[in-house]
């Protein structure tokens, strides 16, 4: 199953948008993001895209402080790219999330980590790198399950504007170093490929 857009008045504000976003009924289990002002409707992720996010959060525990928390579901807004994203993981203080509403600040998060799928790919490697640099978060990590020529991880960080810096690369089965405050080697040599 693919990606669903849903059309929405270009005139709308940005608080028009995310009510939108909030209030609308969607498909049960799908994920709902904004990404360049357009309401963007995804299927629940395939089961090895699942494993891969599994086996980064449980690295992820060992390196991050106590009043942090990993999270699956949190949406962090970047009002000034027009986007609502829902990554993979988002690592943030814990004391961010605890408040109301639906979404923090991506500007909030320390890390976010995003495992593609093959109808959205695109935007991953796109227009959230563009968002995330564009919110001042210091490390974007990008398994891209789909590349061209084949699977890959690369991290992001360096946020200028909207444009981050490639800070390590490398294809499924090396390891790639998360700087600190992380300070983690992450193996990738288990992440599924298909």
């Amino acid at each position: 199953m693919s990606a669903l857009t849903v059309g929405h008045d270009p005139e709308q504000s940005w608080d028009d948008l995310v009510r939108f976003w909030e209030e609308m009924e969607w498909p049960e289990g799908s994920k709902v993001e904004i990404i360049e002002g357009i309401v963007t409707v995804s299927p629940a992720p395939a089961n090895q895209h699942n494993l891969i996010t599994d086996a980064v959060q449980r690295r992820l525990y060992s390196a991050i402080p106590e009043d942090w928390g990993i999270f699956q579901t949190l949406a962090i807004a970047v009002p000034s790219r027009l986007g609502m994203f829902i990554p993979d993981l988002v690592v943030a203080p814990t004391g961010e999330v605890d408040g109301p509403g639906n979404y923090i600040p991506a500007a909030a998060a320390e890390l976010v980590v995003e495992v593609t799928s093959k109808s959205n790919a695109r935007h991953d490697r796109v227009s959230k790198p563009a968002a995330y640099a564009a919110a001042g978060i210091p490390l974007y990590l990008l398994i891209d399950r789909w590349a061209e020529g084949g699977p890959t991880i690369t991290l992001y960080g360096e946020p200028q504007s909207d444009v981050c810096r490639v800070l390590r690369a490398g294809k499924f089965g090396e390891q790639i170093v998360l700087p600190g405050p992380f300070d983690l080697k992450l193996d990738t040599s288990a992440f599924p490929a298909d």
